[in-house]
C-alpha cells in the first residue's frame, strides 16, 4: 500500500483519537483507514497503537515513531510539492471561511483560480467559527478580523469595511437619523460575537461609542441582512454585501459619512514549512483579484 497515505492515516490517528474522524477527515472508508494503519505497523515492524472499544492511545513504540514520520511526511511532501512547482498546480486544496465571505466574494474568485489551474480542486467549508486548522485539515482559512490568532500566520489580502442600512420601508415608520445619537431609538441587529451592544463609529477625527438596543442578534451577516431586509431595523453589513443592494435601492445607508470600524481580511494559515505551492498561489491570486474587483 501507499507509505505515504499510510503516514497520513497513522498521524491523523495519534492527533485525532478516532478511526472515525480520520475516515471522514481523509475521505475514506473506516476499513480502508484500519488496512492503512496495520501496512503502517507492518512497515515499521511494531505496534504504534492501543485499541480498546473506549479508547485509542500511541504505544510507546508510536510515541517515538510519531515524530520521525511527520517529518518524513513533510519531506516527502515537499518532494511532491517542488515537482508540481515545475509541472502546474493539481492536488487538492480546503479552505474555511464565513458564509457571508463565500457566498458574495470567494467563490467567483476560485472558479477564476480554477480555470487558471485545471488539475485542482478546492473544498470549501463554509463556517463562522474560528476553528483548529490542523484537527480539522484546513490548508488556508479566509477571516475577517481586527487581530488574526496569534497562533496563526496571517497575510492580509483585502479591507473590510462596514455600513449601516436599513429598508426604506422600516425607515419611514420610525425617528429619522440625523446624528449617532439618535440610533438609541431604534431597533439595532447586532451579531452575536462583535459590538452587539456597543456601535463604535468614526467621521473624521471625530469618535462615538452607542449603545444601542438590540433585541435580535445572530452570528453570521446574511442572516442580519435577510432581517434587514424584511424591516426588522438597522444593521452594519459589510460593504461586499451591501454596496449591491444600496446601488439597487433595496437597501439605504445611514449615516453614511460616519464609518464602523474596518478590519482586514486575511488569509490563514498554520505554518510556512512545507507549504504547498498550490496555497502559496492561492493566497498570492486572492489578493491580486480582490485588487482588481474592490467592491468599495
Amino acid at each position: 500500500m501507499d507509505r505515504v497515505t499510510a503516514a497520513q492515516v497513522f498521524i491523523d490517528i495519534a492527533h485525532s483519537g478516532s478511526f472515525t474522524a480520520t475516515a471522514e477527515r481523509l475521505a475514506m472508508s473506516r476499513p480502508m483507514v484500519t488496512r492503512y494503519l496495520e501496512a503502517m505497523e507492518s512497515w515499521v515492524g511494531v505496534r504504534l497503537l492501543h485499541r480498546t472499544t473506549r479508547k485509542i492511545s500511541l504505544t510507546s513504540h508510536g510515541e517515538q515513531c510519531l515524530k520521525d514520520m511527520e517529518l518524513w511526511l513533510d519531506t516527502a511532501q515537499q518532494l511532491v510539492s517542488n515537482i508540481q512547482s515545475v509541472d502546474g498546480l493539481s492536488g487538492s486544496i480546503k479552505i474555511a471561511t464565513s458564509m457571508s465571505f463565500g457566498h458574495a466574494q470567494l467563490m467567483p474568485a476560485l472558479k477564476e483560480f480554477m480555470l487558471l489551474h485545471p488539475n485542482l480542486s478546492i473544498n470549501v467549508d463554509l463556517q463562522d467559527s474560528t476553528t483548529d486548522l490542523i484537527k480539522s485539515r484546513i490548508d488556508l482559512a479566509i477571516r475577517i478580523a481586527s487581530n488574526p490568532d496569534e497562533s496563526l500566520i496571517g497575510k492580509p489580502i483585502a479591507l473590510c469595511r462596514s455600513v449601516i442600512v436599513a429598508d426604506k420601508n422600516y425607515l419611514a415608520d420610525t425617528p429619522a437619523i440625523n446624528s449617532p445619537e439618535d440610533l438609541k431609538l431604534h431597533q439595532c441587529l447586532s451579531y452575536t460575537n462583535f459590538e452587539r451592544q456597543v456601535w463604535h463609529l468614526s467621521r473624521g477625527v471625530e469618535h462615538q461609542s452607542i449603545q444601542v438596543s438590540s433585541r435580535l442578534s445572530a452570528n453570521e451577516a446574511t442572516s442580519l441582512l435577510q432581517a434587514t431586509l424584511s424591516g426588522a431595523g438597522l444593521s452594519m453589513q459589510p460593504t461586499y454585501m451591501a454596496n449591491k443592494l444600496i446601488k439597487s435601492g433595496e437597501l439605504t445607508a445611514v449615516l453614511p459619512d460616519w464609518q464602523p470600524i474596518d478590519m482586514n481580511i486575511y488569509a490563514l494559515y498554520s505554518s510556512r514549512k512545507f507549504q504547498p505551492p498550490a496555497v502559496r498561489a492561492l493566497i498570492d491570486f486572492l489578493e491580486a483579484y480582490f485588487k482588481r474587483n474592490a467592491w468599495d
